[in-house]
């Protein structure tokens, strides 16, 4: 490799937090025109070493090269001016401004004393055309899919002529098919010039889409490797360090009676929409039902009531033959139901608060953790945190750190452990392994695998076919807001489920 064709190179970058060194003499470097993927566990380090070539952190110790030539990142304007551009796995946009006003946010175009929205607008829309990456420069970022919204952000990028991309997590929020749209458009991005660092955790699309694969370990580089070299089972094994299961080992489901039952259940929105029509199913305890379909068809709806957090227009959720009170979380928390939230920071943690306070937000007022007159036992707090952490690996200085510091997987596991730990009759988990590793992602499986052989009725939501088809004993689909069948695992395919998430009719899917 002659040194000509480098865009970027990092040279023996370390970076401490207290009590964390979270990037150890890491050196990398990536090509003009590639995609180079950066793979590891969750709390591997490598979102801290993008921030740092971001400017977002100072590195105590390395080199930046760009172009060849020795470059100093004091600031994420520096990296700009660089070419340097980030997508970061929660987005940076204002959801209520429009896509224009969010992208010259920071580089305002202005005519006179005024902004040139116009101006700004007609640039976008040639920048958009360029890249192929359609988008409405007058649309509301809130009104925007998901996978529309990321598309914002690469284009935001663009805008202030980045060159070189740093994608983390892209595909964390995304449906399947919106992944496949996101690498089409790295390709054309690749094609043009773009050189790509794509973070990630996926072994799949690192074999679809990447050049080259950096792989880090507990902030160190373990190794380099490319999809022509390896596979899945090799990938896998670079970034754990150990021989991982990918798939899911689990004997046959021995269903018992009824412990969750929805009847008849319609919700509206906040636009009073009708999202969820008429739905009725049942959850047996010792199963596991896993709900399939693409994101935006009633899923998230049809979960926060099913766990308290809306209410809905009619229809009755029981458990074990009780009527569920709507928009009443500590009743469910109370009666055995644990949630997964599929928005892990609007609904699972708060942020500011340390581990310990996270880990027992739903029980703090129960025993063990509070005493007479509710006065708080600090050493029951701090003894479950610390079990926890170490039962989930949790890859954190310690319990009294705050949730916000964490990465997302970490994040992640804080509110498995916190689920999984409680006494529970039904485990609804919205994406439990979003943002999860392939080591942790086992782990995740093995233990909702053994809640259904101990007799707990699961309901798994994700967005993850293979997951879907692998943990579930029965599927249910919905598309626009209704089931469109129920079908048994086995023997189901992909493909089949693919159709009936496009709303194909059961009858029509072979």
């Amino acid at each position: 490799m002659t040194e000509e064709n480098l865009a970027l190179e990092i040279r023996n970058v370390t970076k401490r937090f207290p009590g964390v060194l979270a990037n150890d003499n890491v050196s990398f470097s990536l090509r003009k025109g590639e995609i180079h993927a950066l793979l590891g566990e969750n709390g591997a380090g490598k979102s801290t070493l993008m921030n740092v070539v971001y400017g977002l952190y100072a590195q105590d110790e390395g080199e930046f090269f760009i172009d060849n030539k020795l470059v100093e990142i004091n600031g994420p304007s520096d990296a700009i001016n660089y070419g340097i551009g980030m997508v970061h796995q929660h987005f940076m946009l204002v959801p209520v401004f429009s896509v224009t006003e969010n992208m010259i946010l920071g580089s305002e175009v202005t005519k006179g004393t005024s902004l040139d929205l116009n101006r700004a607008r007609k640039e976008i829309l040639k920048i958009s055309e360029a890249y192929g990456l359609e988008v409405d420069p007058d649309a509301i970022v809130e009104d925007l899919p998901v996978g529309v919204q990321q598309r914002v952000e690469i284009l935001k990028a663009l805008y202030r002529k980045a060159n070189i991309l740093v994608l983390d997590e892209p595909t964390a929020v995304l449906t399947p098919q919106e992944a496949e749209d996101l690498f089409v458009v790295m390709r054309q991005l690749t094609e043009q010039g773009v050189s790509i660092i794509f973070i990630t955790h996926k072994l799949k699309e690192i074999l679809n889409v990447a050049d080259r694969v950096t792989v880090m370990r507990r902030g160190k580089v373990v190794g380099h490797t490319s999809p022509k070299e390896t596979d899945q089972q090799g990938l896998a094994t670079m970034m754990v360090g150990r021989d991982v299961l990918l798939e899911v080992e689990k004997s046959p489901a021995k269903p018992e009676d009824v412990v969750l039952e929805v009847e008849h259940l319609k919700i509206t929105d906040e636009r009073d929409v009708e999202v969820v029509k008429d739905i009725s199913f049942e959850v047996r305890a010792g199963e596991i039902l896993g709900i399939a379909g693409i994101q935006g068809n009633g899923q998230t709806e049809l979960v926060e009531a099913m766990t308290g957090l809306r209410d809905a227009t009619s229809g009755k959720v029981y458990l074990s033959g009780e009527t569920i009170p709507f928009e009443n979380p500590r009743y469910l928390v109370e009666h055995g139901v644990g949630h997964v939230p599929e928005d892990r920071h609007k609904h699972g943690l708060v942020l500011p608060y340390d581990l310990a306070d996270n880990m027992v937000l739903n029980t703090y007022y129960q025993k063990p953790y509070a005493g007479q007159m509710l006065v708080r036992d600090e050493q029951a707090v701090l003894k479950n945190a610390l079990g926890l952490i170490e039962r989930f690996d949790v890859r954190a200085p310690g319990p009294d750190v705050a949730a916000s510091t964490l990465s997302g997987g970490n994040q992640q596991k804080v509110i498995v452990g916190r689920e999984f730990s409680r006494p529970l009759k039904v485990l609804i988990a919205n994406q439990p392994t979003r943002g999860l590793d392939v080591g942790s992602i086992e782990y995740i499986h093995k233990e909702i695998v053994k809640m259904r052989d101990e007799g707990i009725g699961v309901v798994v939501i994700s967005a993850e076919l293979d997951e879907i088809l692998s943990l579930s004993d029965r599927i249910a689909i919905m598309f626009r807001g209704e089931i469109v069948t129920i079908v048994e695992a086995k023997g189901t395919t992909r493909e089949q489920l693919g159709l009936w998430m496009a709303g194909a009719t059961p009858e029509a899917v072979v």
